[in-house]
């Protein structure tokens, strides 16, 4: 800390550190988010008592200009930040100096007023419906206990037979799969209510799990168990898909989410409408499901520029 104590007036910093201190004790950020706030707010600093020839305080920051901002950023590009860091960077400045105007202290208008670098679109990348059904089955898992292997299987089955995320996976608890189910009600993000029909194969999958689990399932309790009985963390799962990968030659994208891609992009494939696969997915715009139609497309282009004569 002794290092940001150059950086700004004693009264400036105490600000910012409330301001991290109400993210974290009221807004309840993620520790990713705090972390990347806090540094994005020091590099500001940084870059201001480069730019003003001082260390800055609240009257500074009051007069800053659009143009500083800009200055900072284009700063940070050139240290090479991207267009997704970039648009972080001031969204943490913009919820800092907003705080301090909150507290009657500054004017936020600079913040904004400038607009955020425009995000390179990123396509999700699903996995072929070979690779997926290779991940998801029991011979493929890695581990040598069978319960845990067939846990595996059983999760992975859920996040490409039901296109779950997977926290809302390992958020499952007995009651929410009985035997005879012909359906399953997730509650996703923002505690968005859906519910996804079970397939047989996703019936099966959990049904082996829950005959082999050595650990008593209570019907509250969470369904799928970490080695020991406890809950399961999505990290253990997250890792036995990197095995996986090495195992099956899979490339970097095969992730545990990218089943969920491919649970969307093969349904589209198959003649699914985008209503229904947003539904599904729980997704609250359609804008946001709307991204498979450029992975369906991009795929028959590649099918095209292989199997066309012509091509």
């Amino acid at each position: 800390m002794n290092e940001i104590l150059i950086l700004a007036t004693p009264e400036l910093l105490d600000y910012r550190r409330q301001w991290l201190e109400s993210l974290a004790n009221e807004k309840r950020f993620a520790d990713n988010t705090l972390t990347a706030y806090e540094r994005d707010t020091r590099q500001f600093l940084q870059f201001l008592t480069m730019h003003l020839g001082n260390p800055p305080g609240l009257t500074d920051v009051h007069t800053l200009r659009t143009a500083d901002l800009r200055a900072f950023l284009a700063q940070r590009r050139r240290d090479g930040s991207g267009s997704r860091s970039l648009g972080r960077h001031l969204a943490g400045l913009r919820s800092f100096l907003r705080y301090l105007e909150r507290k009657g202290l500054i004017n936020a208008a600079a913040a904004g007023a400038i607009r955020a670098p425009r995000q390179p679109k990123s396509l999700p990348k699903p996995l072929t419906d070979r690779q997926a059904l290779e991940v998801v089955s029991t011979q493929a898992q890695l581990q040598e206990e069978g319960w845990i292997a067939a846990r595996d299987s059983a999760i992975l089955t859920l996040l490409y037979g039901c296109g779950l995320r997977i926290s809302e996976a390992l958020s499952l608890t007995p009651a929410d799969l009985p035997a005879a189910a012909t359906s399953i009600r997730i509650t996703g993000k923002g505690g968005k209510t859906r519910l996804v029909p079970l397939l047989a194969i996703v019936l099966d999958a959990v049904a082996r799990y829950k005959a082999l689990c050595p650990f008593e399932l209570v019907t509250d309790k969470p369904l799928f168990r970490g080695a020991r009985g406890g809950p399961l963390q999505p990290a253990i799962i997250q890792r036995e898909m990197q095995k996986l990968r090495g195992a099956l030659g899979l490339p970097d994208s095969a992730t545990p989410h990218a089943l969920r891609h491919s649970f969307a992009t093969h349904l589209l494939a198959g003649g699914g409408d985008l209503r229904t696969i947003q539904e599904l997915l729980g997704h609250a715009s359609l804008s946001t499901t709307q991204v498979y139609t450029g992975v369906d497309a991009n795929r028959l282009l590649e099918v095209y520029d292989r199997a066309h004569p012509r091509a």
